[in-house]
Protein backbone atom coordinates (compact mmCIF):
# COMPACT_ATOMS: atom_id res chain seq x y z
CA UNK A 1 0.00 0.00 0.00
CA UNK A 2 1.49 3.39 -0.96
CA UNK A 3 1.95 6.11 1.62
CA UNK A 4 -0.79 8.77 1.75
CA UNK A 5 1.78 11.36 2.76
CA UNK A 6 4.34 12.65 0.22
CA UNK A 7 7.39 10.42 -0.10
CA UNK A 8 9.61 13.35 0.95
CA UNK A 9 7.71 13.60 4.26
CA UNK A 10 8.04 9.87 4.93
CA UNK A 11 11.77 9.87 4.14
CA UNK A 12 12.38 12.93 6.32
CA UNK A 13 10.52 11.35 9.24
CA UNK A 14 12.42 8.08 8.85
CA UNK A 15 15.74 9.92 8.80
CA UNK A 16 14.83 11.70 12.02
CA UNK A 17 13.72 8.42 13.56
CA UNK A 18 17.00 6.74 12.62
CA UNK A 19 18.88 9.69 14.14
CA UNK A 20 17.15 9.17 17.47
CA UNK A 21 14.52 11.94 17.35
CA UNK A 22 11.70 11.00 19.77
CA UNK A 23 8.49 9.83 18.05
CA UNK A 24 6.41 12.62 19.59
CA UNK A 25 8.82 15.33 18.40
CA UNK A 26 9.09 13.67 14.99
CA UNK A 27 5.30 13.48 14.65
CA UNK A 28 4.81 17.15 15.55
CA UNK A 29 7.51 18.23 13.10
CA UNK A 30 5.94 16.34 10.18
CA UNK A 31 2.31 16.94 11.05
CA UNK A 32 1.32 13.31 11.60
CA UNK A 33 0.24 11.14 14.51
CA UNK A 34 2.78 9.34 16.68
CA UNK A 35 1.29 5.97 15.64
CA UNK A 36 1.94 6.93 12.01
CA UNK A 37 5.64 7.40 12.70
CA UNK A 38 5.76 3.99 14.36
CA UNK A 39 3.81 2.35 11.52
CA UNK A 40 6.18 3.78 8.91
CA UNK A 41 9.18 2.52 10.84
CA UNK A 42 7.74 -1.00 11.29
CA UNK A 43 6.74 -1.20 7.64
CA UNK A 44 10.22 -0.34 6.46
CA UNK A 45 11.83 -2.80 8.86
CA UNK A 46 9.53 -5.65 7.73
CA UNK A 47 10.36 -4.93 4.07
CA UNK A 48 14.07 -4.78 4.84
CA UNK A 49 14.29 -1.18 3.65
CA UNK A 50 16.47 1.51 5.24
CA UNK A 51 14.63 3.80 7.66
CA UNK A 52 16.53 6.88 6.55
CA UNK A 53 20.18 7.43 5.79
CA UNK A 54 22.42 4.69 4.48
CA UNK A 55 24.60 4.66 7.59
CA UNK A 56 27.17 2.09 6.55
CA UNK A 57 27.39 2.67 2.79
CA UNK A 58 29.98 5.44 3.07
CA UNK A 59 33.55 4.19 3.41
CA UNK A 60 35.41 5.25 6.56
CA UNK A 61 38.78 7.04 6.31
CA UNK A 62 40.03 5.03 9.30
CA UNK A 63 38.55 1.56 8.67
CA UNK A 64 38.60 1.61 4.86
CA UNK A 65 41.37 4.12 4.11
CA UNK A 66 38.83 6.31 2.30
CA UNK A 67 39.82 9.89 1.43
CA UNK A 68 39.21 12.55 4.06
CA UNK A 69 38.54 16.23 3.42
CA UNK A 70 41.22 17.60 5.75
CA UNK A 71 39.97 21.18 5.88
CA UNK A 72 36.37 20.18 6.63
CA UNK A 73 37.45 17.59 9.19
CA UNK A 74 39.82 19.97 10.97
CA UNK A 75 37.07 22.55 11.37
CA UNK A 76 34.47 19.97 12.36
CA UNK A 77 36.91 18.67 14.99
CA UNK A 78 37.04 22.19 16.44
CA UNK A 79 33.24 22.36 16.53
CA UNK A 80 33.06 18.91 18.12
CA UNK A 81 35.54 19.79 20.86
CA UNK A 82 33.68 23.03 21.53
CA UNK A 83 29.98 22.15 21.39
CA UNK A 84 29.64 18.69 19.89
CA UNK A 85 28.90 15.21 21.12
CA UNK A 86 28.14 11.74 19.76
CA UNK A 87 25.14 9.68 20.83
CA UNK A 88 24.20 6.12 20.05
CA UNK A 89 20.87 5.76 18.30
CA UNK A 90 18.78 2.83 17.19
CA UNK A 91 20.27 -0.10 15.29
CA UNK A 92 23.74 0.72 16.61
CA UNK A 93 24.07 3.86 14.51
CA UNK A 94 25.93 6.84 16.00
CA UNK A 95 24.76 10.43 15.71
CA UNK A 96 27.09 13.43 15.63
CA UNK A 97 25.40 16.50 17.12
CA UNK A 98 26.75 20.05 17.16
CA UNK A 99 24.89 22.66 19.21
CA UNK A 100 25.19 26.31 18.20
CA UNK A 101 23.52 29.62 19.00
CA UNK A 102 20.43 30.32 16.90
CA UNK A 103 21.77 33.86 16.29
CA UNK A 104 24.31 32.53 13.77
CA UNK A 105 22.28 31.04 10.88
CA UNK A 106 25.19 30.97 8.44
CA UNK A 107 27.36 29.07 10.89
CA UNK A 108 24.52 26.60 11.46
CA UNK A 109 24.19 25.99 7.72
CA UNK A 110 27.97 25.69 7.49
CA UNK A 111 28.07 23.00 10.20
CA UNK A 112 25.74 20.83 8.13
CA UNK A 113 27.90 21.39 5.05
CA UNK A 114 31.02 20.36 6.99
CA UNK A 115 29.36 17.13 8.11
CA UNK A 116 28.38 16.34 4.52
CA UNK A 117 31.95 16.92 3.36
CA UNK A 118 33.35 14.60 6.03
CA UNK A 119 30.64 11.99 5.38
CA UNK A 120 29.99 12.32 1.63
CA UNK A 121 26.29 12.01 0.91
CA UNK A 122 25.34 12.50 4.56
CA UNK A 123 22.00 14.17 5.21
CA UNK A 124 22.11 16.77 7.94
CA UNK A 125 18.98 17.61 9.85
CA UNK A 126 18.44 20.30 12.45
CA UNK A 127 16.39 20.56 15.60
CA UNK A 128 15.53 23.78 17.38
CA UNK A 129 15.87 24.01 21.14
CA UNK A 130 15.53 27.19 23.21
CA UNK A 131 18.17 29.60 21.92
CA UNK A 132 20.09 26.97 19.93
CA UNK A 133 20.09 24.83 16.81
CA UNK A 134 21.29 21.21 16.94
CA UNK A 135 22.71 19.89 13.66
CA UNK A 136 22.92 16.11 13.33
CA UNK A 137 24.25 13.55 10.87
CA UNK A 138 24.16 9.81 11.52
CA UNK A 139 26.98 7.42 10.68
CA UNK A 140 28.40 4.28 12.25
CA UNK A 141 31.94 5.60 11.84
CA UNK A 142 31.77 8.87 13.80
CA UNK A 143 33.58 7.25 16.78
CA UNK A 144 36.38 6.25 14.39
CA UNK A 145 36.84 9.89 13.35
CA UNK A 146 36.37 11.29 16.85
CA UNK A 147 38.18 8.90 19.21
CA UNK A 148 37.76 11.52 21.94
CA UNK A 149 34.16 10.28 22.22
CA UNK A 150 33.46 8.62 25.54
CA UNK A 151 31.27 8.67 28.64
CA UNK A 152 31.16 11.80 30.76
CA UNK A 153 31.85 15.45 30.09
CA UNK A 154 34.93 16.40 28.11
CA UNK A 155 36.42 18.48 30.92
CA UNK A 156 36.17 15.51 33.30
CA UNK A 157 38.33 13.17 31.18
CA UNK A 158 41.52 13.44 29.11
CA UNK A 159 41.15 14.89 25.60
CA UNK A 160 44.19 13.95 23.51
CA UNK A 161 44.41 13.99 19.71
CA UNK A 162 45.56 10.88 17.90
CA UNK A 163 48.70 11.25 15.81
CA UNK A 164 46.72 11.28 12.56
CA UNK A 165 44.43 14.01 13.94
CA UNK A 166 47.42 16.17 14.87
CA UNK A 167 48.77 15.80 11.32
CA UNK A 168 45.42 16.93 9.88
CA UNK A 169 45.30 19.98 12.18
CA UNK A 170 48.92 20.87 11.46
CA UNK A 171 48.01 20.97 7.76
CA UNK A 172 44.79 22.97 8.40
CA UNK A 173 45.25 24.97 11.63
CA UNK A 174 43.08 27.91 10.53
CA UNK A 175 40.11 25.60 9.95
CA UNK A 176 40.59 24.02 13.38
CA UNK A 177 40.71 27.45 15.03
CA UNK A 178 37.58 28.51 13.13
CA UNK A 179 35.69 25.58 14.62
CA UNK A 180 36.99 26.27 18.12
CA UNK A 181 36.41 30.03 18.18
CA UNK A 182 33.08 29.95 16.35
CA UNK A 183 31.77 27.38 18.84
CA UNK A 184 33.28 28.35 22.19
CA UNK A 185 34.74 31.75 21.37
CA UNK A 186 33.61 35.33 20.91
CA UNK A 187 34.92 38.60 19.51
CA UNK A 188 34.34 41.46 21.94
CA UNK A 189 35.21 45.13 22.15
CA UNK A 190 37.14 45.99 25.28
CA UNK A 191 37.17 49.49 26.71
CA UNK A 192 39.65 51.10 29.05
CA UNK A 193 39.80 54.66 30.37
CA UNK A 194 43.02 56.54 31.01
CA UNK A 195 43.79 60.11 31.94
CA UNK A 196 45.48 62.03 29.14
CA UNK A 197 46.51 65.64 29.74
CA UNK A 198 44.44 65.63 32.93
CA UNK A 199 41.25 64.45 31.22
CA UNK A 200 39.80 60.91 31.00
CA UNK A 201 39.98 59.28 27.58
CA UNK A 202 38.38 55.97 26.65
CA UNK A 203 40.12 53.54 24.30
CA UNK A 204 38.29 50.67 22.62
CA UNK A 205 39.91 47.67 20.98
CA UNK A 206 38.75 44.26 19.74
CA UNK A 207 39.66 40.98 21.37
CA UNK A 208 39.00 37.33 20.64
CA UNK A 209 38.33 35.07 23.63
CA UNK A 210 38.09 31.28 23.80
CA UNK A 211 36.46 29.79 26.89
CA UNK A 212 36.36 26.08 27.69
CA UNK A 213 36.29 24.12 30.94
CA UNK A 214 38.72 21.48 29.62
CA UNK A 215 42.41 22.25 30.19
CA UNK A 216 43.26 19.81 27.39
CA UNK A 217 41.02 21.59 24.87
CA UNK A 218 42.39 24.99 25.92
CA UNK A 219 45.87 23.56 25.38
CA UNK A 220 44.92 22.45 21.86
CA UNK A 221 43.66 25.96 21.14
CA UNK A 222 46.96 27.48 22.28
CA UNK A 223 48.90 24.92 20.23
CA UNK A 224 46.94 25.81 17.08
CA UNK A 225 47.40 29.55 17.71
CA UNK A 226 51.15 28.95 17.92
CA UNK A 227 50.99 27.09 14.59
CA UNK A 228 49.69 30.24 12.86
CA UNK A 229 51.86 32.69 14.86
CA UNK A 230 48.98 34.37 16.69
CA UNK A 231 49.98 35.72 20.10
CA UNK A 232 47.73 34.73 22.99
CA UNK A 233 47.56 34.87 26.77
CA UNK A 234 45.48 33.38 29.56
CA UNK A 235 42.94 35.86 30.90
CA UNK A 236 41.86 33.47 33.64
CA UNK A 237 41.78 29.75 34.34
CA UNK A 238 39.23 29.06 31.56
CA UNK A 239 39.80 31.85 29.04
CA UNK A 240 42.40 32.22 26.29
CA UNK A 241 42.59 35.76 24.89
CA UNK A 242 43.96 37.18 21.66
CA UNK A 243 44.18 40.92 22.20
CA UNK A 244 47.23 42.40 20.49
CA UNK A 245 46.13 44.48 17.52
CA UNK A 246 48.17 42.57 14.94
CA UNK A 247 47.18 39.20 16.45
CA UNK A 248 43.46 40.07 16.34
CA UNK A 249 43.80 41.21 12.72
CA UNK A 250 45.53 37.98 11.77
CA UNK A 251 42.95 35.82 13.54
CA UNK A 252 40.14 37.84 11.89
CA UNK A 253 41.65 37.05 8.50
CA UNK A 254 42.08 33.36 9.31
CA UNK A 255 38.69 32.50 10.82
CA UNK A 256 36.30 35.26 9.78
CA UNK A 257 33.37 36.60 11.83
CA UNK A 258 30.68 34.53 13.50
CA UNK A 259 27.50 34.94 11.46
Amino acid sequence: MPHVRPTSTVESALRDSAAGVPDAVNATKHGVAVVTIRRWRRRYVRRGLPRGQAHTSVACPICDDAPLDGSAYSELLGWYLGDGHISKGRRRVHNLHVVNDVRYPRDNEHIGALMRRVKPGGRAHTRDVPGCVITTVSWNHWPCLFPQHGPGRKHERPIVLADWQRHVVEAEPAAFLRGLFHSDGCRVINATTRRVAGAPRTYRYPRWQFCNASADIRGLCCWALDLVDVAWRRSNVRVISVSRREAVARLDALIGPKS
